[in-house]
């Protein structure tokens, strides 16, 4: 795997997605669980703007990569990561769940972190856990719902 020619020099920008990353993804503990959420769920509580502003956060760190000279198809599993949690979280309560967590962006800080970092460097992992997993598969099995429930709508009318 390529690495950044200047390691160094691309610290100071690992820091900072580093930190922007926990703050909307991992910054709060659930009262009474061991479970983490960020402010990007939060964000997503308010209609279109907390989305948007969550998505230009999450853009700032795949910009970030990008100066840092990953490969494109690194950028494209970001972008992906970012993509999911706008669609899937614009989906109002719903989505805010899933965001909690899908955590795009610590996904992302870990990808941009495996590239630039030797493994003994590197703070984020990727999350994965069956908590995450549970999630995404509760989430997507509602937005199924909610789509049988609108087709079947449409139709009976």
């Amino acid at each position: 795997m390529r690495r950044v020619a200047d390691r160094e020099a691309a610290l100071p920008a690992i820091r900072r997605v580093r930190t922007l990353a926990r703050w909307l993804d991992d910054s709060l503990r659930l009262p009474g669980t061991k479970r983490r959420i960020g402010l990007d769920p939060i964000l997503g509580l308010v209609p279109v703007v907390g989305d948007t502003v969550g998505l230009l956060l999450s853009g700032y760190i795949v910009f970030e990569a990008r100066r840092l000279g990953v490969p494109r198809s690194l950028l494209g599993r970001m972008l992906a990561n970012v993509a999911i949690e706008t669609l899937v979280g614009s989906i109002p309560l719903l989505g805010d769940a899933f965001d909690a967590g899908w955590k795009a962006n610590l996904r992302n800080v870990a990808l941009l972190e495996g590239h630039v970092l030797p493994p003994a460097e590197r703070s984020v992992s990727v999350p994965g856990s069956a908590g995450n997993e549970s999630i995404v598969v509760v989430a997507l099995a509602a937005i199924s719902a909610v789509l049988l429930a609108v087709i079947v709508w449409m139709v009976s009318t």
